[in-house]
């Protein structure tokens, strides 16, 4: 018994005008305030949480209040503290160390990072030597930087741009090592040499793992600048981490929670700008 082959449905024209449109139609764009929203409050929540756990630690007297006090206090401490000039001048020299010393792991990560991912006989040479440096510990390397630079801002660079440069260059190496082989076979057979292959076809299928490394090197150049800054007191430049220090020695306990608060909040800050990069970067990709 024969059997009929199988057909398609025919569609006529205003039928696939219509699935046409179902495919290029974009999405109603939320509205602002609620993207806001919605971003916000797990954070918030987060915080809240924190800030009520913080207050049931001081409520059990595991403490008295002058070493430990609540929430309250190191939040009014911190108001007063918004309203002086030299907390703002102290802020502002640990934020230009740490973008310049960032800036400099970047582009030290960045140039490691794609030599060595496409060269094997430097991946087995140095890979590992990289993903070694990036495990070791920041304080580790003051001892070095203040042999070599002494007490100065050269030492706290240093220490910086080591702790972030291996994030980085391990984020980008660990991009390309994602992209897959057909990319690369597509470009070279469109007739793409290296520094066209890598301009566009390399560097923008790595670019959200990249940015992983920069989110990750960022963590670690946080980390060794506020290290720095309690290790290395540099006369006339009262950072953040020199009123930690000082706040510790005259056991001003308030003073040093709402430093504390200030060196969380600028972590958490940046930490959401990698975050919304990296969201748009993958929305646009369609990994998100």
């Amino acid at each position: 018994m024969a059997t009929e082959p199988l057909r398609m449905p025919a569609y006529g024209a205003g039928e696939l005008s219509v699935l046409d449109k179902l495919e290029t139609t974009p999405r109603p764009a939320r509205r602002f305030p609620l993207q806001v929203w919605r971003g916000a409050w797990p954070r918030l929540a987060a915080v809240a949480i924190a800030l009520a756990v913080w207050q049931a630690v001081v409520l059990s007297g595991w403490r008295p209040d002058y070493l430990l006090p609540g929430p309250v206090p190191v939040l009014r401490r911190l108001a007063a503290d918004l309203t002086q000039p030299v907390f703002y001048g102290a802020m502002a020299i640990t934020l230009e160390r740490a973008l310049w010393g960032f800036g400099l792991a970047i582009a030290l990560g960045s140039v490691v990072g794609a030599v060595v991912a496409r060269n094997r006989v430097l991946r087995a040479a140095v890979g590992s030597l990289i993903t070694g440096l990036q495990s070791m510990p920041s304080i580790a390397w003051f001892p070095l930087a203040i042999l070599l630079f002494g007490l100065t801002e050269g030492a706290i660079g240093f220490v910086v741009l080591l702790g972030a440069a291996p994030a980085i260059a391990n984020g980008l190496i660990s991009g390309f090592d994602q992209i897959p082989p057909l990319l690369i076979r597509s470009g070279r057979a469109m007739g793409a040499s290296r520094f066209q292959l890598f301009r566009h076809v390399l560097l923008p299928a790595s670019l959200p793992a990249f940015i992983g490394g920069l989110k990750q090197g960022w963590a670690f150049a946080w980390r060794s600048l506020m290290a720095g800054e309690l290790l290395v007191i540099i006369s006339n430049h009262p950072s953040l981490g020199v009123r930690l220090q000082l706040a510790r020695e005259t056991a001003d306990a308030e003073g040093l929670l709402a430093a504390m608060v200030v060196v969380l909040a600028i972590g958490m800050a940046v930490e959401i700008l990698f975050s919304s990069v990296d969201g748009t970067v993958r929305r646009r990709r369609g990994l998100a």
